[in-house]
Order: structure tokens, then C-alpha cells, then sequence
């Protein structure tokens, strides 16, 4: 299996935003936007991945500025780093008006997809990611640390059990 550059799955996808997905305030759902993250980082976890991808978490995802009918979203989701069976994907939204003015980001969440075997439904081992901008590598380096707590978070690793932020959790006990 052979690593792929973070390039090669890039997903990009484009929304205007209509008065059927807006609150009566005029704004964007968060439901709706969260659903258009979720497709955008589950086309590129899939493409990286060469196999369906399901989604396994999402951290948080927070509301920075409201979104208003009219406006449109570019939601952008890029692969961050393959674990075993998993790969994490970083996405992230900018809005802009219709003809292009008042850019500005939005919203960003890392998301964790699990590649199955078409047959089976079983986890399937992932190909690598290979980092090439500074950027990247970073989100790429840190991606360990997040995995982590995530599984801290949801029960799967006991905090004493941590090895990257056994020291953070050192000072709770």
C-alpha cells in the first residue's frame, strides 16, 4: 500500500445558502453545516482511502460568526495523518458573498473516518499520509496528541495510559 501526498484527496466543496437552510434569525443551521463537513471530509477520508469511510468522531465544531442566507460556504477537507484503520481529516469552512466580498473563516473540526472492505464491513488498513507544506506537517505532527484525547475522551484509553499527554494527566491525579 502506498502513501499518498495530502493533495490527492483534497475535497472541496461549495454551498449557497438558501432560506430552507437558515433559522427564522436568517442564519445558517449548524445541523446543515455540519452535515456538508461531515460529506466534504467523508469523500476525501474515501478517496485516501481508496474504500468507504464511515465516520468515527468529530471534535468540537464551533460556531465563530453566523452565516446568512445569500452567503456562500466553501467547505474544505483535507487528510491530516492514517492511523492503523483510520485516518484523520481536517475541514475547514469559509463564507464569502455571492460575488466574492467580506471572505472570512468560519468554522474548522477534525473529523476520524474508518475504512471498511466493501464485503466484509470490516476495518481495512489505510495508506499513509505524506505531509509536504509547513502546514501539513504540523497538523500532521499534532495529530497523535489529538487521537489521544479523543480516545481519553471517549473511554477507549484511560488517561494513566496516555503517552504523549501522560504528563498533562499526571497533574489531575
Amino acid at each position: 500500500m502506498q502513501a499518498k501526498k495530502v493533495e490527492d484527496s483534497r475535497t472541496t466543496m461549495t454551498e449557497l445558502i438558501m432560506p430552507s437552510d437558515a433559522n427564522p434569525l436568517g442564519n445558517l443551521m449548524g445541523g446543515y453545516l455540519m452535515r456538508w463537513m461531515d460529506i466534504a471530509a467523508g469523500i476525501c477520508a474515501a478517496k485516501h482511502c481508496e474504500a468507504h469511510a464511515v465516520t468515527a468522531s468529530v471534535d468540537n465544531v464551533s460556531f465563530s460568526s453566523p452565516i446568512h442566507i445569500g452567503e456562500v460556504i466553501t467547505v474544505e477537507a483535507s487528510v491530516v495523518r492514517a492511523f492503523h484503520t483510520s485516518v484523520e481529516i481536517f475541514v475547514e469552512v469559509t463564507v464569502e458573498g455571492l460575488k466574492g466580498e467580506n471572505p472570512r473563516k468560519s468554522n474548522h473540526a477534525y473529523f476520524t473516518f474508518v475504512a471498511l472492505d466493501d464485503e466484509s464491513r470490516k476495518p481495512i488498513k489505510v495508506p499513509q499520509v505524506i505531509p509536504l507544506t509547513a502546514e501539513e506537517e504540523k497538523r500532521f505532527e499534532a495529530a497523535p496528541r489529538r487521537r489521544e484525547v479523543r480516545l481519553i475522551i471517549s473511554g477507549r484509553m484511560k488517561p494513566q495510559d496516555a503517552g504523549l499527554l501522560s504528563d498533562y494527566f499526571k497533574s489531575f491525579n
